[in-house]
């Protein structure tokens, strides 16, 4: 009688054991998949008036070609953007896209950039100089 008490016992225990352990193993992958990621912020604008904003969370290191495709349709030239939202450049009129992160002129393109966590990515279509 004993025995077959320290027998069910021993079984029950082992059960706890292996749960608690288990539950503990899937809160650290939630941990780690949740700093895996940045939350990145875009904003369109279309002749100086906000069209379209979207936060979007992405894999670190991402560049900002993969947060803008995430958020709408992106169409591309040669490396140029030349359409996001259904919104086009008209290179005749000297309109095209550019874009800003955290307030400054880019100095990559958009395939290349890569995002940190928090940044705030502004397209614009407007007349340009160039």
């Amino acid at each position: 009688m004993k025995k077959s008490k320290l027998s069910v016992l021993t079984g029950i225990a082992t059960i706890f054991t292996f749960t608690f352990a288990g539950y503990e193993t899937t809160q650290n992958v939630q941990q780690v998949d949740a700093s895996s990621k940045i939350k990145v912020t875009y904003t369109l604008k279309v002749h100086n008036k906000t069209y379209k904003k979207k936060t979007v969370k992405l894999p670190k290191h991402s560049t900002v070609m993969r947060g803008l495709r995430k958020c709408w349709k992106v169409k591309s030239t040669n490396g140029f953007i030349t359409s996001i939202a259904g919104k086009s450049q008209k290179p005749s009129k000297k309109i095209y896209w550019t874009y800003r992160i955290n307030g400054k002129f880019a100095q990559k393109g958009a395939a290349i950039q890569k995002l940190a966590n928090k940044d705030k990515v502004k397209f614009t279509l407007a007349k340009t100089s160039f």
